[in-house]
């Protein structure tokens, strides 16, 4: 029987070794007491949430047809 190169061998012993990495348990990236420094307002995309919630309105009044956002209602504007 032949034996494969040492390079293959190595080579598959390296993909073994990822592939069962998956199997791995998984661990938080965040641990719980981490999260109320992401929740901070400093940590949020935008300054003025007020203005971007009415903003989030108008284009689903006028694109009511769109969906897929979370808001109900048609094209009248009253969610």
């Amino acid at each position: 029987m032949k034996t494969l190169p040492r390079s293959l061998r190595l080579g598959l012993a390296l993909l073994a070794a990822a592939v069962l990495q998956g199997c791995a348990a998984p661990e938080p990236w965040v641990k719980p007491y981490e999260r109320e420094k992401l929740a901070d307002p400093v940590m949020q995309w935008s300054r003025n949430s007020l203005a971007d919630k009415h903003r989030e309105h108008i284009h689903s009044v006028r694109e009511g047809a769109r969906g897929a956002t979370g808001v109900q209602g048609g094209g009248c504007g009253c969610n």
